[in-house]
């Protein structure tokens, strides 16, 4: 959607309803979405019948499809900017989501407090851009920023004291995920859920794939309609931001 589009919608509808609307309008229209195939590839090979993360879950977009299509399972939700926090807590209640219980912290690997930023594009808000304000995150830091609790996965007591296995987990937290999942070492030994992530060409994304070669896992992306490894020629030839964490077979 172009800039002047969004001005003129978060303008008219309030940027509260406008981030409702448009959740809305991205889950009703997120199967025959072409740019969201990895994403759908990933609700089809999580596990029935266990926890489901989603980190970073914004407006509830994803948040909505792994309630409804994984079956059987419960879906702990982690966003931390308020307006965000609103528009997924309707998108919870218009589709009576029982399987879902909202976090409203950021993660990252202690605990305590973080300054978060949502960046400002010629007066538009752009929600889906929001993260922490962090030394290694060197775009898009121009916007309202504001102070928020951080806490790292492996200190989650509903995860910790939970009979439920973690099956799946989404990351999306704009150049974050290698302290996300620096502090979620115990869960992903433990539990070795299957881990899809957005991440950008850059020295976390390198950090990324070490601690989960070093956990266990295989990087791997969508190629046709089935994961292969993202080494040699395959890394060359895809360049994607898509990426799929799998337990290694042997």
């Amino acid at each position: 959607m172009k800039n002047g589009v969004k001005y003129l919608l978060q303008k008219i509808l309030g940027f509260p309803n406008y981030l409702f609307l448009f959740s809305l309008f991205k889950i009703k229209t997120l199967n025959r979405d072409k740019n969201e195939r990895d994403f759908l590839h990933f609700i089809k090979i999580i596990p029935s019948g266990g926890i489901v993360l989603d980190i970073g879950a914004n407006i509830g977009i994803m948040t909505a499809h792994l309630a409804k299509d994984v079956k059987e399972a419960t879906v702990y939700a982690f966003e931390p900017v308020p307006h965000n926090l609103q528009a997924l807590k309707r998108v919870i209640k218009h589709y009576e989501l029982k399987n879902v219980k909202v976090f409203d912290c950021a993660l990252g690997n202690g605990d305590g407090e973080v300054e978060m930023v949502v960046p400002l594009l010629n007066s538009v808000r752009m929600q889906g851009l929001s993260h922490v304000v962090h030394q290694s995150i060197t775009e898009n830091n121009e916007g309202e920023r504001f102070k928020t609790a951080v806490k790292k996965l492996d200190g989650i007591t509903e995860i910790l004291n939970n009979a439920k296995p973690v099956t799946g987990i989404k990351i999306d937290v704009e150049n974050f995920e290698f302290f996300v999942l620096d502090g979620a070492k115990e869960l992903l030994r433990k539990h070795k859920p299957v881990v899809y992530c957005e991440l950008w060409d850059n020295e976390n994304r390198k950090k990324c794939f070490q601690l989960m070669s070093d956990l266990g896992y295989e990087t791997e992306v969508l190629s046709g309609n089935r994961l292969i490894s993202y080494i040699g020629e395959v890394a060359k030839q895809n360049p994607t931001q898509n990426f799929f964490f799998t337990r290694k077979s042997r």
